[in-house]
């Protein structure tokens, strides 16, 4: 059976979806060992919540919930190969979904490196996000194309993910102004700039696919 780039990208969607779920379950429970090991000698003020949007000063990035963002890291590089496949398969890609990548590649990287708050939240978020985006990119692929159908849906699903980010990042920049400080502030900064500059190429992508739809559907109201 002769492979070719159709199946490649096909496989990729089932890989992705695979380590995403293998990922969010990882550091979903690495996170709650982590909270039970640990907790006895926090803050009595401090809660779960807050320990998962921002690490106390000093935080090294070692133990097992950075294993999962170290694998969070590597997934990455698999996103970009499936993105390569696309386009060699002369499948255009929007500025917005190269740049996405990209960026999310410079960020789990920032997260390892500089042991950031607000990785645990994210990369669960994501990894959630990405092996539903996926498993139903494969299930197109499997069955009937989606068209306009699947591009709403899995960008419907990226603005909820970044915009889910930027409440987060809100939530982080409160928590280290009041609380005490975060570990890992300077790479924040820089995620939460991109965060904004990523929901708004987002919000101006959602837009210039769906109001030709919302036009198109007036014209047909007001004709019958």
């Amino acid at each position: 059976m002769a492979i070719t780039v159709e199946n490649l990208v096909e496989d990729s969607s089932l890989s992705i979806s695979l380590i995403s779920v293998t990922i969010f379950a990882g550091i979903l429970l690495s996170a709650a060992a982590e909270i039970r090991d640990t907790r006895w000698f926090w803050r009595r003020s401090k809660t779960p919540i807050q320990w998962l949007l921002c690490f106390p000063l000093g935080t090294r990035p070692s133990g097992r919930v950075f294993f999962w963002s170290y694998m969070y890291y590597l997934s990455r590089f698999v996103v970009m190969w499936r993105a390569i496949f696309s386009i060699l398969r002369r499948r255009k890609l929007a500025l917005l979904q190269i740049f996405n990548h990209s960026v999310s590649t410079l960020a789990s990287f920032l997260w390892l490196e500089f042991s950031q708050s607000f990785q645990v939240v994210a990369i669960l978020l994501t990894t959630l996000v990405h092996s539903v985006v996926y498993g139903y990119r494969l299930w197109k692929g499997v069955g009937p194309r989606g068209g306009i159908a699947c591009l709403s849906f899995v960008v419907n699903c990226h603005v909820v993910l970044v915009g889910c980010n930027v409440v987060c990042h809100v939530w982080v920049f409160l928590l280290h102004n009041f609380r005490g400080g975060c570990n890992g502030i300077e790479a924040w900064v820089f995620n939460s700039v991109l965060n904004a500059v990523i929901l708004l190429l987002f919000l101006n992508f959602y837009v210039r696919i769906h109001l030709p739809n919302t036009r198109r559907k007036k014209l047909e109201g007001e004709v019958n």
